[in-house]
């Protein structure tokens, strides 16, 4: 008798032991599962923005990349290169040869960052480390080798305080 109760203690025991460690795993798995929607929510989110960035730039442009195809180009040389002489200016002696605003502290206008929109535009942003501006460029390449850049816009942000 005292044999048949140990028994039933210990199968009881046993039961309920499983049971919390099976719900605890339940509730572990659909935890899981709730954050496995909202990191795939996330990441959709994440594509369309970066699908959004995209656009606007010669590496997904298919246009601007036949365009220069077919003058004998090939794009994977020609965007560095490109790059390579925007940021060489800011090596040029005195006032940049771009960027048509003097520095207003002790450093020197460069250009920081650039953007290839298609085989015409540029955006490029520059800075003196205190104020700050962005530039709208257009740009030929001649003779398969030579850059030529021409300002459209620009414009200097107002200081903030």
């Amino acid at each position: 008798m005292y044999l048949f109760v140990f028994t039933l203690l210990l199968v009881i025991f046993q039961y309920v032991n499983s049971k919390s460690i099976l719900d605890k795993y339940e509730h572990d798995i659909n935890d899981a599962k709730e954050k496995v929607v909202k990191l795939k929510d996330s990441i959709s989110v994440l594509q369309d923005e970066n699908l959004e960035l995209m656009y606007f730039n010669l590496q997904h442009n298919e246009d601007a990349i036949s365009y220069f195809e077919d003058k004998g180009l090939e794009v994977s040389t020609l965007m560095p290169f490109i790059k390579d002489k925007l940021i060489e200016s800011n090596l040029a002696e005195g006032e940049h040869p771009i960027v048509p605003y003097a520095s207003m502290t002790d450093g020197k206008m460069l250009i920081n960052n650039i953007r290839l929109l298609n085989h015409k535009w540029i955006i490029a942003d520059f800075s003196d480390g205190r104020h700050w501006g962005e530039l709208f460029i257009t740009y030929e390449i001649i003779d398969n080798k030579e850059l030529k850049l021409n300002l459209v816009e620009h414009f200097l942000y107002p200081l903030q305080n």
